[in-house]
């Protein structure tokens, strides 16, 4: 009786100190909207969104879409949005990529390959992010005016106005084309990859990876051939003061990319460096007995492994990498953080806008957490029973 009296009065206990913490952040909430109110009255500014349909007159110089000064502000937010998720998709790719290559290179019998990567790593995720944004931005700028580019074979042209590389070009409807390709032919990388790494592991159907493969190569050139029907390489020309076409890539974008790939690619490259050394050496030994080189043996029985374990705190990475975007402010970058300080300088409406940035990055890593853990229960390892 005593036992269930305790047990009663630390229910009722933990009961009333979760209604007092409800009441509390209620209480607190309801004070800062009634703060907010105040101080929009004080401003003649109403709470509302009829300011997106407004014009925004802020120039932008890096768009994924079509975008003229004076359009409405929530063109200038789908921009500022889409520049945003440009960098972290290409963030993301990037530093997985040199921070898997990273991390292999630490295990390396090589002393030299070893050392420095061990050098480069005890470096970059010592400084702070900021820092690295700064010293590749002024070093860009410390490159050789736009009149005397370094060329890369007469192709491609490096300058303190950033890079300009051959593009193709051949309207809208055969750049659908070109997206849809590129769709499909991620779809059938992805699911070859998944095939040869998740057997054994995971659940996936091999009959699904294979059709998806397939399919995704085939529809993939099929797109391409499209595409190439009106295609046109445009090589970049100089012009007095300027290029005159291909892709111009500006040094702030590739100040933030720099920066976000070498800073992120350190982390990643001890994530997979633990991953590596979690798999017991048996398998090693195991995988050599078959025949399997050493690098046979990392690509088809170590690494699928180890995937268990490096995929939880990559997504981790990447969440903070998406988020880190917005460091792009600082060094001009039109980025979601950057239009948006300007509508609010344009507009005065700050609780609406940052509502958004915050509603825009959420979705953003929900997005990446979502399929970063069906990528985590894929390749989990399945009970026997």
């Amino acid at each position: 009786m005593i036992i269930q009296s305790l047990s009663g009065h630390r229910k009722s206990r933990n009961m009333a100190w979760q209604i007092i913490a409800v009441v509390v952040i209620v209480a607190i909430m309801g004070w800062m909207f009634q703060n907010a109110q105040q101080n929009y009255e004080v401003r003649n500014l109403n709470f509302g969104w009829d300011f997106l349909t407004r014009s925004g007159n802020i120039p932008i110089g890096e768009t994924l879409v079509a975008y003229a000064t004076g359009d409405a502000n929530y063109r200038v937010f789908v921009v500022g949005l889409l520049n945003t998720i440009l960098v972290a998709v290409i963030g993301i790719a990037l530093s997985t990529l040199f921070g898997t290559i990273l991390g292999i290179a630490r295990l390396s019998g090589n002393m030299i390959a070893s050392r420095a990567a061990l050098s480069y790593v005890e470096y970059v995720r010592n400084v702070p992010l900021l820092a690295h944004l700064f010293i590749i931005y002024f070093l860009l700028q410390k490159l050789p005016p736009i009149r005397s580019a370094w060329s890369l074979g007469d192709l491609a042209y490096l300058s303190n106005r950033g890079l300009v590389v051959p593009a193709l070009s051949g309207g809208a409807f055969s750049n659908t084309f070109l997206v849809a390709s590129l769709i499909f032919l991620t779809i059938a990388l992805f699911s070859h990859l998944l095939r040869r790494t998740t057997v054994g592991v995971g659940t996936f159907p091999t009959s699904i990876l294979i059709f998806a493969t397939k399919a995704g190569l085939i529809l993939s050139a099929i797109s391409l051939v499209c595409f190439s029907a009106s295609m046109e390489v445009s090589i970049p020309q100089f012009d007095r003061r300027r290029f005159v076409g291909g892709w111009s890539v500006t040094p702030e974008f590739l100040s933030i990319v720099l920066g976000l790939t070498i800073y992120y690619s350190s982390f990643i490259a001890e994530i997979v460096r633990g991953g590596i050394l979690s798999v017991p050496r048996g398998q090693w030994e195991s995988a050599a007995a078959l025949g399997l080189k050493r690098q046979q043996s990392l690509r088809l029985v170590v690494l699928p492994q180890a995937l268990r374990l490096i995929i939880p705190p990559a997504t981790s990475q990447y969440l903070d990498l998406a988020k880190m975007t917005s460091l792009a402010i600082v060094i001009g970058f039109p980025d979601l953080v950057s239009v948006t300080n300007s509508i609010i300088n344009d507009t005065g409406r700050a609780i609406e806008a940052v509502a958004l940035i915050m509603f825009a990055f959420l979705m953003i890593n929900l997005t990446i957490s979502i399929f970063m853990n069906w990528l985590n229960g894929r390749v989990a390892l399945v009970g026997r029973s």
